[in-house]
């Protein structure tokens, strides 16, 4: 698998060579205060690719970095909760619930019917 993905590596840098060598082109960038620059057309789409590249990949590693924070904080709660848990013993509870007692009336009590 490691061959395919050197091989896959070199053939898109052998494309982007072919590419730059066949558009050897300076292209014309009008600048602010009437400043003209000829660039490269392959050194313009580097900048260009790059320039939407970048943020992509800031933001993915600041939400990489969240989102690990959060796991972090989560196995640490997870851990604690397990340790709260093993230091508890269970409550034993009574074989039986006794009933509460009744007396009953004795006919001598001034019970009338």
């Amino acid at each position: 698998m490691q061959f395919l993905k050197i091989l896959f590596w070199c053939l898109l840098a052998f494309l982007a060579a072919l590419f730059t060598i066949a558009n050897w082109t300076s292209i014309p960038v009008h600048l602010p205060g009437d400043l003209v620059a000829d660039i490269n057309l392959p050194f313009l789409l580097l900048v260009t690719f790059l320039l939407g590249l970048l943020p992509t990949l800031g933001w993915q590693a600041a939400r990489r970095w969240r989102l690990r924070q959060r796991l972090t904080t989560c196995e640490r709660q997870l851990a604690e909760a397990r340790a709260l848990h093993a230091a508890i013993e269970p409550v034993a509870l009574p074989a039986t619930i006794a009933e509460p007692a009744v007396t009953p009336l004795s006919p001598s009590a001034g019970a009338t019917l």
